[in-house]
């Protein structure tokens, strides 16, 4: 199936299984591009909306979402802790990642909560052949949702892993709820760069609408097999990815991470286990 396939319109009924994606800003979120190609490829009756909710209003908005007839929700920036606290049932991965990005309102009326970012960019590795080796060193620069979940599954999978943030406090505290978690100074990052082997950039800083779209570090120290990568995607060569390409490291964007991350929620609110394809890269890429 190629792009120009999902192009007939959508017929969508009274029936319609709703999800959508709950951010602050989501006007750059690509998954409702993603999963209404997946809906259209399957044949689903169902819509995937952008949900613009400010943080204070994030409670209100999941139990209006959940009243409303939805079947669930992706959580993103800045979102992630507080699903977390308003799941009902926390999955393992969510349990271990201290995060949840994806809440499935189940029939009973408890709300389940997943982290599926860890798994997502793994997979999202392993497409890219960029696997780096059991006990290589990570760096992973923030302390947020994604940062944990990320962190875990690398961890998961054999890696030594640090993590730095600007406010050394709550890398800390990441440090305290994953054992075997490194803190590195904000301030002294750069310099120590060349004793890793995969940089990953988890914050929005980069991101375009976000607090430093310019945000560029300097990679001088790198060695010359790290990996460079960003689950920021848009842009899709953010300022870092960039850094990086210019001093000839192996680089990955964040576009991997998000198709892999959605197959989950996907398959929780339309009962469809979408597939991560060319074809799918290739449509949600266009809307670029």
């Amino acid at each position: 199936m190629t792009a120009t396939d999902t192009a007939k319109p959508q017929i969508i009924t009274g029936k319609a299984k709703l999800a959508g994606v709950l951010g602050w800003p989501v006007a750059h979120s690509r998954s409702p591009v993603l999963h209404n190609y997946w809906l259209r490829r399957y044949g689903v009756d169902g819509a995937y909306v952008p949900l613009p909710v400010e943080p204070d209003a994030f409670v209100a908005a999941v139990l209006g979402l959940q009243a409303a007839g939805f079947r669930g929700a992706n959580v993103t920036i800045p979102h992630k802790e507080a699903a977390f606290k308003i799941a009902d049932v926390l999955d393992h991965s969510a349990q271990r990642a201290g995060a949840v990005n994806t809440l499935v309102f189940e029939d009973d009326g408890k709300i389940h909560g997943y982290s599926t970012d860890g798994a997502g960019f793994v997979a999202s590795m392993e497409a890219a052949g960029l696997n780096p080796p059991k006990q290589a060193q990570a760096l992973l620069l923030g302390a947020g949702g994604a940062a944990r979940s990320v962190a875990a599954a690398l961890q998961d999978c054999g890696l030594r892993v640090a993590v730095t943030n600007r406010t050394q406090g709550r890398a800390e505290e990441l440090a305290k709820a994953l054992p075997g978690l490194d803190v590195v100074p904000w301030n002294a990052w750069e310099q120590r760069l060349g004793t890793f082997s995969l940089l990953v950039n988890t914050t929005s800083l980069g991101m375009e609408g976000g607090p430093d779209a310019a945000f560029r570090p300097s990679l001088a120290h790198a060695g010359k097999e790290l990996v460079v990568a960003d689950i920021v995607y848009v842009p899709r060569i953010t300022p870092l990815l960039a850094e990086a390409q210019s001093a000839g490291l192996h680089t990955l964007g964040g576009l991997g991470m998000l198709l892999h991350q959605a197959r989950l929620g996907f398959q929780k609110w339309y009962g469809v286990n979408p597939e991560v394809d060319a074809a799918t890269e290739a449509f949600v890429q266009e809307s670029f």
